[in-house]
């Protein structure tokens, strides 16, 4: 039997890092809520 979640930090990056949520138009509201919400991880 194999595990479910397989962390992998590149992968991760890939898909919810900061430069990735930039390139959008909702990853920018992404951050802009996060950011207003007082979060201390924005993302990745």
């Amino acid at each position: 039997m194999s595990f479910t979640y397989n962390p992998k930090k590149r992968k991760r990056k890939k898909t919810h890092g900061f430069l990735i949520r930039k390139r959008t138009k909702a990853g920018e509201g992404v951050i802009k809520r996060r950011l207003k919400r007082g979060r201390k991880k924005i993302s990745v």
